[in-house]
């Protein structure tokens, strides 16, 4: 019995290093793209996204938690805005800080998450004109641990996150156009 015990212990840990091997193969950087056409001029746009009072507007994860707490800092809106916020485990805990704003066209955003898992991200917005509308983009870029390569694995972190950055965009495409 105990000579079936260890096999078994033995075969998960080689499955488990097996995993782990796996995984580290995997890229050391994660990165989400998400566009839309929204027809609104770009400055229209790029007031929304300035400024972190705003989001509110279009942000699909300022809803997710109706007691969340959030804290303003820094300058009022664009380069060294600063939004932190605390949340329930669906939204975490994080904070944001507009590093680089380019109007009407760029805005670069350091992202760093405190939970539910420390991560240290850089969103970016683009807005380039086409025609008489307006192709914003919506991408974040960071590092990939050895834990968000296994997740990677059994989940799809593209249509997870994406899918809220498609959220996000809709939102802002109804805000923009009203």
């Amino acid at each position: 019995m105990l000579k079936v015990l260890l096999t078994v212990v033995a075969v998960l840990a080689a499955l488990v290093a097996a995993l782990f091997i796996y995984a580290s193969t995997k890229p050391d950087t994660l990165r989400f793209s998400r566009s839309t056409l929204i027809e609104a001029q770009p400055q229209k746009i790029y007031v929304l996204i300035e400024d972190f009072h705003r989001w509110t507007e279009w942000s699909p994860y300022e809803h997710r938690d109706p007691n969340m707490k959030r804290t303003f800092g820094g300058a009022e809106k664009g380069e060294g805005a600063t939004y932190a916020w605390e949340g329930n485990s669906d939204i975490g805990s994080g904070r944001m800080e507009i590093i680089e704003a380019t109007p009407p066209s760029h805005i670069l955003i350091q992202l760093d998450f405190i939970s539910p898992m420390e991560a240290h991200n850089v969103a970016e917005f683009t807005m380039e004109r086409e025609g008489e509308a307006t192709l914003v983009t919506w991408s974040m870029e960071g590092g990939a641990s050895i834990f968000s390569k296994v997740a990677g694995l059994f989940i799809d972190m593209d249509k997870m996150v994406g899918s809220d950055f498609e959220a996000g965009l809709a939102r802002l495409k109804a805000a923009a156009e009203s």
